[in-house]
């Protein structure tokens, strides 16, 4: 089977809502194990959000902010980079280039033969009955199918703020599509796609204010490591208001934007050239039909899943962002195939008890600088589970390759149970944090002990030998 215009079969045993990572990664397992597959597709692009407007197009255009940071200091390593300029055009035609390549090798994937893909909007018409619409509204078909998988992603969460929309705004997608840098912003959050922008943008040369309601800056991780975070892109001319509420946003006579906000400090105004609103995304789940589904529970467009990524509605599965409980790539990929094999489990085609999710080394990256990566349970998450667990830390400033690289902002942090001895969790923030993680998340994986871990080589000078320091502590060596 490939791509067609229209359904072919009146009736498949899996239908899969959206092509995404984890949609394309159902299907290319469902397809393996010999089910009648379809995927529906109703975005304008294909290829999902990691690939579109998501990790690949943000990361590209971090990397340009990256390379700039380094440049900027070229003479502390004895060097001279003059006449330094941004050109935000060849910037943009690099991410571009580099996402319709990733973008063009999915599309491959999905029009490839192996089930059969239809560009259009799914929408439930019964419990197993999905009629098909084009992007004109026009109907292409209904279709049954014994099993479905709802994997059609999120959209950007729109927040009403008093004047907002008038005053106009860029979203994070916005910001991935920037011919010109605009000489001052102001970034309303500060969640990771927030403060990744907030990087970006200022590497490049704006002047950046970050403004948050929270009065911490990316809540998903402890505070130490927000703050650290948070101190550094200050020192680099990034403001931040933190436990605000605003309170409107106007446009000024000469055409700037200007929000109004009350803090502990009283109320203040902050005036800059763009905003760019970041509070985070939604699932997009209001095109579905899923009211016509009975027993599908869904809460703020979420449709409550399990660990098996099975929906209250027993044939319906659910992956990815539209279901979470974590918004990340690699899970997704994992929850598409988990959904698709246990579907097939329920249609008689594969042996086996019903798989299930194990999120034990969960891993969540940031790519600021200095990088955010942290895996396994934070010292919040282990207190609420009633862990009793040691933590021990070790920075960047006192560790020899962080030090010759220029690179000391930051520190590593392990956590172990007490009971055992065995990691229970880590986090870098620091030089090649995205990188450095990896090695705790095998541990975790592994299950290993903080002894263990210890006692691993590592090559000197390295980067990674700073995991030893804080290891043998918890191992008492």
């Amino acid at each position: 089977m490939s791509q067609h215009s229209h359904p072919t079969r009146s009736e498949y045993d899996f239908i899969i809502l959206g092509g995404g990572s984890a949609g394309y990664a159902a299907a290319r397992t469902a397809a393996g194990l010999g089910l009648q597959t379809l995927v529906v597709e109703g975005g304008e692009e294909v290829g999902g959000l990691c690939i579109l407007r998501g990790c690949m197009p943000s990361k590209t255009v971090i990397e340009s902010a990256n390379r700039m940071l380094t440049l900027r200091r070229a003479a502390e390593f004895g060097l001279r980079a003059d006449n330094l300029r941004v050109e935000p055009g060849e910037i943009l035609a690099r991410k571009r280039r580099m996402v319709e390549e990733f973008a063009s090798y999915r599309r491959g994937q999905l029009a490839g033969g192996r089930f059969e893909f239809v560009r259009g909007f799914g929408r439930f018409t019964d419990a197993h009955s999905l009629e098909i619409l084009n992007a004109d509204n026009r109907s292409l078909g209904t279709v049954r199918g014994k099993a479905f998988l709802l994997a059609t992603g999120s959209v950007i969460s729109r927040v009403d703020l008093p004047g907002l929309a008038e005053a106009g705004y860029l979203t994070s997608d916005d910001a991935l599509e920037l011919a010109e840098i605009p000489e001052s912003l102001i970034v309303l959050g500060a969640g990771a796609i927030a403060m990744e922008a907030a990087h970006h943008l200022s590497g490049l040369g704006a002047k950046v204010t970050v403004i948050n309601r929270g009065g911490q800056a990316l809540r998903e991780v402890d505070a130490d490591i927000a703050h650290a975070v948070v101190e550094a892109m200050s020192a680099r001319g990034v403001t931040f208001h933190l436990g605000t509420q605003v309170l409107g946003v106007e446009r000024t006579p000469e055409g700037r934007k200007r929000v109004r906000f009350a803090s502990a400090s009283g109320e203040q105004t902050v005036e800059a050239a763009e905003i760019l609103m970041a509070l985070g995304r939604s699932p997009a789940t209001e095109r579905l039909g899923l009211e016509h589904v009975p027993g599908l529970v869904v809460e703020r467009g979420r449709p409550q899943t399990g660990a098996n990524q099975r929906t209250t509605a027993e044939h319906i599965y659910a992956a990815g962002d539209v279901c979470g409980p974590h918004e990340i790539v690699h899970l997704a990929i994992q929850q598409g195939e988990i959904a698709a094999r246990n579907a097939a489990r329920a249609l008689g085609k594969l042996d086996g008890g019903e798989e299930t999710m194990d999120y034990r080394a969960k891993m969540f990256c940031v790519f600021t600088h200095p990088q955010i990566g942290v895996v396994g349970l934070s010292e919040r998450e282990a207190r609420a589970a009633g862990l009793d667990f040691a933590v021990a830390t070790y920075p960047f400033a006192d560790h020899g390759k962080s030090i010759v690289m220029g690179e000391t902002e930051g520190f590593v942090k392990l956590l172990a149970d007490r009971r055992d001895n065995r990691l229970i969790g880590g986090a870098v923030v620091g030089p090649e944090a995205s990188d450095l993680i990896h090695e705790v998340g095998m541990a975790l994986h592994l299950r290993a002990t903080a002894r263990d871990f210890a006692l691993a080589p590592h090559y000197h000078p390295t980067l990674s030998e700073i995991w030893t320091y804080p290891a043998e502590e918890l191992a008492g060596m």
